[in-house]
């Protein structure tokens, strides 16, 4: 009985710390979501596009077309709004804002934007999505 009350504080905060580590996580993917709907509300498209996963900033560029940074401002992105859930699976994560859905995947920089603009289907389809998803 002393080993189990003794092993419980550990415990306890092992556990807590895992939850603040979920947490952190989530508010770190809300912060790059709102952050990159932010840039091209403002027409940053470079800021924007530093914030993308790296094969959806290359689906942006393709050649001939214009660059990331202009190509990025003509996508009919919501405005950045109010969160209103964010769900974290090991290295993705989903972030519920006002306008729409952001999809994001942890990187080595961080966590990037994989789709945005995106709206349930229903019926278990994809999510339909304005930049990315494809």
């Amino acid at each position: 009985m002393i080993r189990t009350l003794l092993l419980l504080p550990p415990l306890v905060a092992l556990m807590a710390g895992g939850c603040d580590s979920v947490d952190r996580r989530a508010q770190a993917a809300t912060d790059v979501a709102v952050q990159m709907l932010r840039a091209v509300a403002d027409r940053d498209g470079a800021a924007a596009c530093a914030l993308l996963a790296p094969e959806t900033a290359a689906g942006l560029a393709e050649s001939p077309g214009p660059s990331c940074a202009e190509a990025v401002l003509g996508e009919d992105l919501p405005a950045p709004g109010a969160g209103r859930g964010v769900d974290v699976y090991g290295q993705w994560a989903q972030v519920r804002l006002d306008g729409g859905t952001v999809f994001l995947a942890v990187f080595r920089g961080g966590w990037r934007v994989v789709a945005a603009g995106c709206s349930p289907r229903g019926d278990g389809r994809p999510y339909d999505c304005v930049l990315g998803g494809s």
